[in-house]
């Protein structure tokens, strides 16, 4: 069996007391869906800030002097948005594990859909590792780590694919309606621009 996953990349947080966040291990993933606890949210929020604290545009509003508004401002104000990680995949019969590369993010994800879609050239998922996506026919090549010479690949049908990228969307989308409850128990003075800074983080890619 093959799944698909969106996940995000957790950066170092130690220590943050802003609001509750789950005890995951800096620097791996973790999956975007509907079930995620409370704090489980509340780890991806954080993720999503810390990715976008950045002082590198000019045409942003002044930062606010408070610490809460202040780690949100780029979340709340940047466009557009990072969002560090991509898409697990993994192969449950052979154990075989794909991971998105260093530099990619769930914003890159319509790459995925060029490769169905569009000449089927390799799709550039990353480095350090470096995943590679590439169609053959009615499949799709999935190599782990394209730089080495590992032999590490999984091969999915594009019907299969087509179908597991479309179930991505829908956890995501499961994933924005459970921020939204989040961020109105949580920070309700900021659920509102919240909510939409998530949507825009994890908007669905464009398709042609």
């Amino acid at each position: 069996m093959i799944t698909v996953q969106p996940v995000l990349e957790i950066p170092s947080h130690e220590p943050f007391g802003l609001w509750p966040v789950s005890d995951v291990e800096p620097f791996s993933f973790l999956a975007l869906d509907g079930t995620l606890t409370p704090d489980g949210v509340g780890a991806t929020v954080m993720a999503l800030a810390t990715c976008n604290d950045l002082d590198d545009e000019d045409d942003l509003p002044p930062r606010p002097d408070d610490p809460l508004g202040g780690f949100l401002h780029g979340l709340l104000t940047r466009d557009p948005l990072i969002a560090s990680g991509g898409l697990r995949v993994t192969d449950t019969l052979t154990g075989t594990l794909l991971v998105p590369g260093c530099c990619s993010g769930l914003e890159d994800r319509g790459d995925w859909w060029d490769v169905l879609d569009g000449d089927g050239h390799a799709a550039w998922l990353g480095h350090d590792p470096s995943p590679r996506a590439e169609r053959h026919g009615s499949a799709v090549r999935l190599t782990v780590d394209s730089a080495t010479d590992t032999g590490r690949r999984i091969d999915v049908p594009v019907a299969e694919l087509r179908r597991l990228l479309t179930a991505v969307e829908e956890d995501l989308a499961d994933f924005l309606a459970l921020a939204a409850r989040w961020a109105e128990e949580h920070l309700p003075d900021h659920s509102e621009r919240l909510g939409g800074a998530l949507a825009r983080a994890l908007a669905p890619p464009p398709r042609n």
